[in-house]
């Protein structure tokens, strides 16, 4: 762990806003894939329905919260000259367009989601995997927004 905090601009009472408001929208992205599945597999239109509105809440959720991220990544020096800070920044902009998309044909058309709506689902979790795992190194092994020094 280094010495030294990176701080967080885009904080409230010295929490990160961006690692605060994340949570809901990736378990909202992450039960699309099971609500797909569900529905897959049952034909049932409630889950089709289910899964119109978490693509939603995870998008819409998604981009609230890359704001406070990239006031962060274009703020703090210290940040922006991490690389996994801007890998994390461009994994998460390519998983919030698909979430975006995928949202979209939904709304389109709630019950004529497949296959495209299930590989969509499937990508988009696989890069949330990606990106939490490099917002985990920044937050562990580069202490952005971990109070260290005390």
């Amino acid at each position: 762990m280094p010495e030294q905090t990176i701080r967080s601009r885009a904080a409230l009472g010295g929490h990160p806003l961006h690692s605060m408001m994340i949570h809901f929208p990736v378990a909202a992205l992450v039960g699309l894939l099971a609500s797909d599945l569900g529905y897959l597999l049952s034909g049932d239109p409630f889950w089709a329905r289910v899964s119109l509105w978490l693509s939603g809440v995870g998008a819409f959720g998604g981009w609230i919260a890359s704001i406070a991220g990239m006031i962060d990544l274009f703020s703090v020096r210290r940040i922006r000259r991490l690389v996994t800070g801007w890998s994390h920044a461009l994994l998460a902009v390519m998983l919030l367009s698909l979430a975006s998309l995928n949202w979209l044909q939904r709304h389109l058309a709630v019950e004529h989601i497949f296959p495209w709506g299930l590989y969509l689902s499937a990508l988009t979790t696989l890069l949330i995997v990606l990106a939490a795992w490099l917002g985990g190194r920044l937050v562990y092994e580069q202490a952005v927004g971990v109070d260290v020094e005390s």
